[in-house]
């Protein structure tokens, strides 16, 4: 959740107009007073049906908040009306566009940045404290060919946006994972720039990462080694592999179709529940299988469904026996998304024979 909430004040309704006539005229104090007051106050204040009305009000005025001013937090704000009732779709597109400029932008910083040094110089650290003088000097000068003032501001903007890159993650969270129309329109684009961003390690993007990568609507084909079966499933919606590793067991033990031990009904309504989850549990999941890529690999539980390889237009993944026990707290990566899994047919023989003929060591079906 971005904020807590507070008693009732100032009407927010009132302030967001305000705020956006002071955008429009460019009035740079007088958005930063209004702004000022959304932030210190009537945001947590609002009802329900005033941050419902305000969400994508807000989200409108990103494009024109200046880049090297409070975007982030105007996104905050839009995000916090989103998790209180806002049409995520309504807010996606302006939150998101800037999400994906900022992480471009840093990505343009650290590229001048290393441009600008010697070889294995470090990249500094995304702190706002340490933009000096000599930072902004370093990305200024190979940023090339404009008068010193359009420079100065550029490398600022660079800089802030290197610094503010773990910002956006709330508010991009807060569309993301309640709308997965947004993630098919908007998560592609996002996953490559974050994907490379986070590959600099110097920003922790693991939760966004995890966010664009969610899959929903997805076919999946199973094959359970130790019997020979096979079995096409459809998931959506799952955070990490081991909320897919306690569905699949629900769905293949639970449904009788292999042998084992079911997860709890506790596990399954924490991976499933429509509700978003409040709070921590002491909820264990037992493992119940080794997931395998087709080629043997292990699938870790720590992964993502996407690391399931795809083949010939489905993804293809291999149940053995687990190799150890393993168990870990049941409750879901992401509190707001339940996941889903529906098995949506039991292969026949002959398909499940081609299937496993496409791993690295093929089992007939029903040996």
């Amino acid at each position: 959740m971005i904020f807590n909430r507070k008693k009732k004040g100032a009407d927010l309704g009132a302030l967001v107009s305000e705020l956006e006539q002071a955008v429009g005229a460019r009035d740079g104090a007088r958005t930063e007073q209004v702004f000022a007051a959304v932030m210190g106050g009537a945001l947590q204040q609002a009802t329900p049906s005033e941050l419902t009305a305000a969400g994508p009000r807000l989200a409108a005025l990103l494009p024109a908040f200046p880049p090297v001013g409070p975007r982030p937090y105007l996104a905050h704000a839009a995000g916090f009306c989103v998790e209180r009732g806002a049409e995520p779709l309504a807010c996606a597109e302006p939150i998101l566009d800037a999400v994906r400029k900022d992480l471009a932008d840093a990505l343009e910083f650290a590229r001048r940045w290393t441009a600008a040094g010697a070889t294995g110089d470090e990249l500094p650290a995304p702190d706002e404290e340490s933009i000096d003088d000599a930072l902004l000097a370093r990305v200024r000068g190979s940023g090339g060919g404009k008068d010193d003032e359009d420079e100065h501001y550029e490398a600022l903007r660079l800089a802030l946006a290197w610094c503010a890159a773990e910002n956006w993650q709330p508010p991009a969270l807060a569309v993301l994972l309640r709308d997965a129309e947004v993630r098919r329109r908007y998560a592609p684009a996002l996953l490559s720039v974050c994907l490379e961003l986070a590959e600099l390690q110097r920003h922790d993007l693991k939760c966004l990462h995890y966010a664009l990568a969610v899959l929903d609507d997805e076919p999946l084909i199973v094959l359970h080694r130790p019997t020979g079966k096979g079995f096409a499933v459809r998931i959506g919606g799952i955070g990490d592999n081991f909320q897919l590793h306690t569905l699949l067991a629900h769905v293949l033990i639970g449904g009788g179709h292999v042998p084992g031990t079911a997860p709890s009904a506790t596990s399954v309504r924490l991976a499933t529940d429509p509700a978003p989850a409040q709070g921590i549990t002491d909820t264990v999941a037992t493992g119940a299988f080794e997931l395998l890529a087709p080629d043997g690999e292990r699938i870790w539980n720590e992964g993502l469904p996407t690391d399931i390889p795809v083949v010939d237009g489905s993804r293809l993944l291999v149940l053995d026996e687990p190799s150890y026990r393993r168990s870990w707290n049941a409750d879901r990566f992401f509190p707001a998304l339940p996941g889903t899994a529906e098995l949506t047919a039991v292969l026949s023989a002959d398909e499940t024979r081609a299937w496993f003929a496409r791993t690295s060591t093929p089992t007939a079906a029903g040996s």
